[in-house]
């Protein structure tokens, strides 16, 4: 019976916050929920000035107040910010005047554990990192080995091991992850390649009854790991096709889908600008020429610097996938719950096209000067705008399905990029716009229309 590594995030215990040093500070421009027992233990806390700025500033929230006896609701009350968006219980000197005075066991939930993401399966707790924060995101991207530990006890059983509340679905999560963390490490195979050979291990997956997993899953693994080592798929995935039309079409959607329904925050507008500057946002454009540059961009000045950082894409990959709870997602643990390995592949390989397109633009933006930095900035600013949404995952699936995109031909669109085998002018290619903004309400003061529309497919 095969064993799983049970391969854990302990990379995430290496992190400790840089306060008021940080870049990008989650005290700013975000709100923050009060677990109702914090809120309750403020009450407690003597009369002075800091307690006058938590009554004044943590306000319960409404429809909490009338929730029936759950005193574990992390959404229990909310800090409100000040006119500059910023936390009111922050001091001078920047840093949070409950942990100064009281310590970190004070703070909301929220607080003291973000951006570690905290949850638990069959009774073991995994902590995986949000990249919206930055220092996060440098822990996670420019580790060259990045820590992944293997949990006590030799790891977890792929068949005969007890389904946590009657869920069919656990005896197969450990080994079915681990397959993943060991496939984006391989390189043998470029990373689109291991990304698709994971779509065809979901795939095959999914196929296989119910009744027949026990029997079927360990022969699909043992046939999997030796497929992947022999080599015998790589002539046929090098046939698959390239459409960088195609490619560049859904990552303009993906990255426009929510600019209308959420606050986008400078940082963000950075990024968005080098990236359609990279990419051509300039007069005079075609279909044609857009497409050229954001090809151009991805041979000279993306792919140079990836082929020497390979770690930085895989480590995204990685903590995507502990992040996310792959192969069977956020909710699959819930009683009833009927997971999809494909979905939550497609799911995978749609965040990552999204950061490849957006680091594919920068570049060409930044070119010669394109580093490590840079790309630490886009993802860190393109997360903390995607990742925190609660409908982006669900809506990036829709679009993926309406445009056909989920079948294995359409994400080898999204996945794979090569050379341009048209000769490209010393300088590059001119730099064309990106159309018309898409008609839409305007938008509240603060945000920035992201100028992208869908671009016609055949």
């Amino acid at each position: 019976m095969r064993h799983s590594k049970l391969f854990q995030p302990d990379y995430s215990e290496e992190f400790r916050c840089i306060g008021p040093a940080c870049e990008d500070s989650c005290c700013e421009q975000w709100t923050v929920h009060v677990d109702r027992s914090t809120f309750e233990n403020y009450q407690n806390l003597p009369a002075g000035p800091l307690r006058t700025i938590i009554d004044e500033n943590v306000l319960r929230r409404p429809e909490q107040a009338q929730a029936n006896g759950d005193s574990a609701s992390k959404a229990f009350a909310q800090i409100r910010m000040n006119s500059l968006g910023k936390c009111p219980l922050l001091a001078a000197d920047g840093l949070c005047r409950i942990q100064v005075e009281h310590g970190e066991e004070l703070l909301p939930h929220a607080c003291a554990n973000y951006p570690r993401i905290a949850y638990s399966i069959n009774g073991v707790t995994e902590r995986a990192l949000s990249l919206s924060c930055p220092e996060a995101a440098r822990l996670v991207l420019l580790n060259r080995q990045l820590r992944i530990g293997a949990g006590q006890g030799g790891g977890q059983p792929i068949a005969g091991g007890r389904a946590d509340e009657g869920n069919s679905y656990l005896p197969y999560f450990w080994s079915l992850r681990d397959s993943a963390l060991t496939l984006v490490g391989n390189r043998a195979y470029p990373l689109w390649q291991r990304m698709f050979l994971l779509g065809l291990l979901s795939h095959r997956f999914d196929a296989i009854a119910p009744e027949e997993r026990r029997e079927r899953v360990p022969q699909l693994l043992a046939e999997f790991d030796a497929t992947v080592a022999s080599g015998h798929l790589e002539a046929t995935m090098n046939t698959l096709p390239v459409d960088h039309a195609q490619q560049l079409d859904l990552v303009l959607m993906l990255a426009g889908m929510l600019l209308h329904q959420s606050y986008v925050r400078p940082r963000f507008v950075e990024c968005v600008q080098a990236f359609t500057e990279g990419i051509g946002n300039g007069p005079g454009a075609t279909l044609e020429s857009l497409t050229a540059c954001y090809a151009a961009a991805h041979d000279r000045y993306y792919a140079p610097f990836f082929q020497n950082h390979p770690y930085i894409l895989e480590n995204y990959l990685t903590n995507t996938i502990f992040r996310c709870r792959f192969p069977f997602g956020r909710d699959w643990a819930k009683t009833g719950a009927t997971p999809s390995m494909t979905r939550e592949s497609n799911l995978l390989t749609a965040q990552f096209a999204l950061m490849k397109g957006l680091l594919i633009g920068v570049a060409g933006f930044h070119r010669e000067q394109f580093s490590a930095g840079h790309v630490v900035h886009t993802v860190q600013t393109a997360s903390k705008h995607f990742e925190h949404h609660t409908e982006f995952l669900t809506r990036a699936y829709a679009l993926l399905v309406e445009k056909r995109m989920d079948g294995q031909l359409g994400l080898a669109v999204l996945l794979r990029n090569e050379k341009s085998r048209a000769p490209l002018p010393a300088s590059g290619p001119a730099l064309p716009v990106i159309h018309e903004p898409i008609h839409a309400p305007a938008p509240a003061e603060g945000t920035v229309v992201f100028p992208v529309r869908a671009l016609p497919t055949n």
